[in-house]
């Protein structure tokens, strides 16, 4: 696979190694445990190819524009917490604010090269338009699930992926052996290689601040707060026992389309372990000081559903930025236009992923205990 890359690029410099071992344990637990289809397994050589590719033109790109090295990513604002928990769409909201840098779909899979001129006409664009419309011909669900476009705001988890060190693979492949190991694993050089690609996205195209959003930022959090020390963090909460389905559910989704064979009852406890293993390691950071409190925020899904503008100006007030007139009637307008369920309405319960409701409410009673205040859930 590194030599497909470098075959397709002409380069032959990946960057830090660290990347290696990763990448050889997610390799073999794709062959041994995944079960990948016809379909599963070209796109999962593609996946990564492209990945390494991305890498080894980074690299060039860093030599070729030194200025990219100079890039100071300065007080991001950082969307985490539990998934389905309403952060995709709290993201999407504050992301209307212009002063906010958010990272685009097509950006992600293909940031180079760090072109300025042609940013909204890029035709790279297009080309990720046409993988989203295949993908939405083999997993018609998924638009149920998770809003994806070319030039949509995306989860920089795509990122992470880059070093091969990302809880995004166990959500498309069944890589338990993996998924074990890099729950043991130091994330800081998956940061360290978020840090430098958004050095590269950042240069062709600054603002005030990053907007950033993915669920596998809670069991990185401490690897997080270590590369980027002066991070915001708004930390998203839901009901366990709504988001173990909900997710439980996207899995299905996304393996069925890859696997020959996907069991729901399996995937239930599965993923129920794997969050209840997040909250744990995320917590865990934050209590043990990786950042100072006041540079966390709390979000309830119900109070955003409930009053979204109230939940953003509870935000712009804590972390001391800016809210204009102009910037409200921009996210008023959002709000207008993105009804909830405007993509079909995805409809999912515990019972379908042998989950037993008093055993879930058990395993999360400590985390309700003390973070789904009723008043705000």
């Amino acid at each position: 696979m590194l030599s497909l890359a470098s075959r397709r690029t002409g380069l032959h410099d990946f960057g830090d190694p660290a990347f290696r071992e990763p990448l050889a344990r997610l390799l073999g637990s794709l062959e041994c445990e995944a079960r990948l289809n016809l379909l599963g397994r070209f796109a999962a050589r593609e996946d990564l190819t492209g990945m390494l590719m991305n890498r080894l033109m980074l690299e060039r790109d860093r030599a070729r524009y030194p200025g990219i090295a100079h890039e100071r990513i300065r007080r991001p604002l950082v969307i985490t917490g539990l998934p389905r928990s309403g952060s995709t769409f709290l993201h999407g909201l504050l992301a209307q604010d212009p002063a906010s840098r958010v990272p685009l779909h097509w950006e992600l899979r293909f940031p180079s090269p760090p072109e300025r001129s042609t940013r909204d006409t890029d035709p790279r664009i297009e080309r990720v338009a046409r993988q989203i419309r295949w993908f939405f011909r083999v997993a018609p669900e998924f638009q149920k699930i998770h809003p994806v476009g070319a030039q949509l705001p995306e989860e920089c988890v795509v990122i992470l992926s880059h070093a091969f060190l990302s809880f995004e693979f166990s959500s498309t492949w069944f890589v338990p052996s993996y998924q074990s190991w890099l729950e043991q694993h130091d994330l800081e050089p998956a940061y360290r290689y978020h840090r430098r690609f958004l050095q590269q996205l950042q240069w062709a195209d600054a603002r005030e601040r990053w907007l950033l959003k993915a669920p596998p930022h809670l069991p990185g959090l401490r690897a997080l707060c270590a590369v980027y020390p002066d991070a915001n963090v708004i930390v998203t909460h839901r009901d366990p026992l709504e988001v173990v389905a909900s997710v439980a559910s996207l899995h299905v989704v996304l393996r069925r389309t890859f696997s020959r064979a996907v069991d729901p009852l399996a995937v239930g406890p599965e993923v129920s372990r794997m969050l209840a293993g997040d909250i744990r390691r995320g917590f865990a950071a934050r209590d043990d000081g990786c950042a100072p409190p006041e540079q966390f925020l709390d979000v309830w899904y119900g109070q955003l559903m409930d009053d979204p503008l109230a939940v953003v100006r509870r935000i712009y007030r804590h972390f001391d930025l800016p809210l204009s007139t102009d910037v409200e009637s921009r996210m008023r307008t959002f709000l207008a236009t993105h009804p909830k369920g405007r993509n079909g309405l995805h409809v999912y319960s515990l019972g379908q992923f042998g989950l037993d409701p008093g055993v879930e409410r058990a395993r999360y009673r400590e985390y309700w205990d003390r973070w789904c205040d009723p008043a705000g859930r």
